[in-house]
């Protein structure tokens, strides 16, 4: 009877089960040859995240507001463009007004994307 109910899983291979030895005796396993270092939960949630932060800051943020975080992170724009990250001085050179002004409006940003994401 026993042999009977283990007959179909002869060709069954586990992931923990020994096939060869390494040259200091320790067994290899197919868990061994396939494991890989990507954490697929770590993966999931950072898309997951992202397309939030995506989703916030077209909510979220005004026109300005949105210009001057996609440019200092480097964050794709309504576009679909995506330019390297600016200094705070560079977009306000090139926006035509002060550095602090900038900050005001990143840290007023980013509070708002911070309570959005504690929701």
């Amino acid at each position: 009877m026993h042999f009977r109910k283990i007959k179909h899983k002869k060709d069954e291979v586990l992931f923990t089960e020994p096939i060869d030895c390494d040259a200091e005796g320790n067994s290899l396993t197919i868990e061994d040859i396939y494991s890989s270092d990507v954490n697929i939960e770590q993966t999931a949630e950072l898309k997951i995240n992202s397309e939030k932060l995506y989703r916030f800051i077209s909510e979220e943020l005004d026109g300005r507001e949105r210009e001057i975080i996609c440019k200092r992170y480097g964050i794709a724009d309504k576009d679909g463009n995506v330019c390297e990250p600016m200094t705070q001085r560079e977009i306000a050179k090139q926006l035509g007004i002060s550095r602090s002004y900038i900050s005001r409006i990143e840290k007023k940003a980013l509070e708002k994307l911070r309570a959005r994401f504690d929701e």
